[in-house]
This record gives structure tokens, sequence and C-alpha cells, in this order.
């Protein structure tokens, strides 16, 4: 699976955990390996441009996800290709989300995380148009969310405990567990 990304904006953002969420995200939705997503980071100016352009509404906004006619809603290319599907384009807008950030009490970081996702769903087809779809993309989002920050825990208990035990020397097999002849 092959994730573009290009921060455009003056705000200094973390591009590889966006990717790694964007990338798990897909991966939880079994999304074809042989999709493409472009993800693209804007100032206000920007995206309030695109926000007026393509939903006929003023000012900036938080994410837009911009799906291609050429990916599948199965989570793959259409019948009959054979070679990669680009997936969509995902715009984040930093500077408008950090005010977002700030009201829900957590960091930019975990903001454009959440956005990530989301504008992953809408590219796979979610909407929240209607309570009911909202009901169900939201709790999606929610839970893709809660277990990507548990994946990350765990892999960072993980190399932690690895440093622990390579300083004591207990990194890998002793020479008195190797095999006798």
């Amino acid at each position: 699976m092959s994730i573009e990304i290009a921060n455009e904006s003056s705000v200094e953002v973390c591009e590889t955990t966006i990717v790694s969420v964007a990338r798990y995200a897909l991966d939880k939705m079994s999304v074809s390996q042989l999709a493409e997503l472009s993800i693209v980071i804007v100032e206000n100016d920007v995206m309030a441009d695109l926000h007026e352009r393509w939903m006929d509404l003023s000012g900036p906004t938080d994410v837009m996800a911009f799906p291609m006619d050429e990916y599948g809603s199965s989570g793959g290319p259409e019948p009959g290709e054979s070679g990669a599907a680009m997936l969509g384009d995902i715009v984040l807008c930093p500077s408008f989300a950090e005010e977002q950030a700030r009201k829900a009490g957590h960091g930019l970081a975990e903001e454009l995380h959440l956005l990530t996702v989301h504008g992953v769903l809408h590219l796979l087809g979610y909407d929240h148009a209607e309570p009911e779809e909202e009901r169900e993309m939201f709790s999606l989002q929610n839970r893709l969310l809660a277990d990507f920050r548990q994946a990350r825990a765990e892999a960072a208990q993980h190399d932690a405990d690895s440093r622990v035990l390579g300083a004591v020397g207990l990194d890998g097999p002793s020479a008195d567990d190797a095999p006798r002849a």
C-alpha cells in the first residue's frame, strides 16, 4: 500500500504517525494492498478555497476527503483492473484543527490522527449526513483510533522491554542456552 504525504503548511506535524494511523485504518478495513492514498496538509486559506469550491461552504474546515472513482467499494480495485488503484486524497488543515484539539482536551497530533481516520472512512464510502450513518461512522472511527493507540502502546512497551533486557544482557540466547553437540 502506498501512502504519500505532503506538508504544505507552516505547522510542524509528525508525518510518520499520520501515515501510520492511515495505514492502520486501511489495513483494519481490509483495503487492498494495491491501493494508493495521498494526504496533503494545508493552510487555512487553501482549505477555505477547497471547502467553498467543493462543498459550497465558506471558511476553512478540518478535513476533506476526495475519493477517486476508480476505487471500488469492496476495498479493492474495480474488477478487471490489475494495477494499483488510487483510493483518493485526504486534505488536513492543522491550523484549523488546533482549536478543536484544545476544546477536546488533547493535542494536535491526536486530533490529526482522528481526522485522518475520519478521512479514510469517507474515502471508503462512510458518511455522517443521517443520524444512523453518523453513529456507525463515529463508532467505527473511535474503535479504530482506540485500537491504533493500543497497538502503539504495546509496541512502545515491547521496545522499552527489549532495551532493558539488552542493557542487562538478556536480549537473546546466551552461550549457556546454546545446544550442545
